[in-house]
């Protein structure tokens, strides 16, 4: 019996060792994102508080130079820098990079720095001053609402009606976009055949690939924006995550206007 008691004191003081393990890495690990979370904030607060106008008191010429002085600005510091995306009445309000690859800016900032917050980036083979060009931009889709998280709020057709527009400055102009389809998809694996990978679809060398990738987007789309586009006006693409379904995203597409 003394055996076996002393047994049972031996797992009982395992299995505590083992639980204050778990319980210091488990406030580790939350004193580290808690860390990178404002670390990541701050950054980009810096950045947002010295362009953003009152646009209910300034006009809009002024605002377009605010933003595309920015790009400028940028530009010097990291030539990756190709433009600034807002979206009002959401957190989505940075600068838009763009690597030759595209994992580099998944895991950093636009300063070069490593950061799981990664930046909002171009896809390598897009072009954002190509008008026959479907430009497609990625983001995290971050818990605490930075990057694209704010994306989602577009699941909601409420929401949509009242913010149709995206907003897109590069360092000669700010344009607006008005969002024609949103929709979620996912990543499909490379032995799938006949399916939609709506983030393929970098050029339109032809009208037809163009309906073709509209008309796509329009059948999954998970409301009818009454909008659509005419070959010739640029699209922009936006992807994030989510988690409804295995490698899951949400998508908005977007024309120039």
């Amino acid at each position: 019996m003394k055996k076996e008691n002393a047994t049972n004191k031996k797992v009982k003081i395992i299995l505590a060792i083992i639980f204050v393990i778990c319980l210091i890495c488990a406030i580790f690990y939350l004193g580290i994102h808690f860390i990178n979370a404002n670390k990541n904030k701050a950054l980009y607060d810096d950045l947002q508080e010295n362009i953003i106008p009152d646009e209910t008191t300034e006009e809009l010429s002024q605002v377009t130079s605010e933003f595309a002085e920015k790009v400028k600005e940028l530009q010097k510091e990291n030539a990756d820098v190709k433009g600034w995306i807002r979206i009002e009445d959401t957190k989505i309000n940075y600068p838009i990079l763009q690597a030759t690859n595209n994992d580099y800016y998944l895991t950093h900032n636009y300063k070069k720095e490593y950061s799981s917050y990664g930046s909002i980036f171009l896809n390598t083979k897009s072009n954002i001053k190509d008008n026959n060009s479907n430009v497609i931009i990625y983001g995290h889709q971050m818990k605490d609402g930075q990057m694209f998280k704010d994306l989602l709020k577009y699941e909601d057709e409420t929401f949509y009606k009242q913010h149709p527009i995206v907003k897109i400055a590069t360092e000669e102009s700010e344009n607006e976009y008005e969002i024609i389809s949103v929709f979620k998809s996912r990543i499909f694996y490379q032995d799938e055949k006949n399916v939609f990978r709506f983030y393929q679809y970098y050029n339109f060398e032809n009208e037809n690939k163009y309906n073709e990738y509209l008309n796509n987007c329009k059948k999954i789309q998970l409301y009818d924006t009454e909008k659509t586009a005419t070959y010739g006006e640029q699209l922009i693409t936006l992807i994030t995550c989510e988690y409804s379904q295995e490698n899951g995203r949400l998508v908005v597409v977007a024309k120039k206007i």
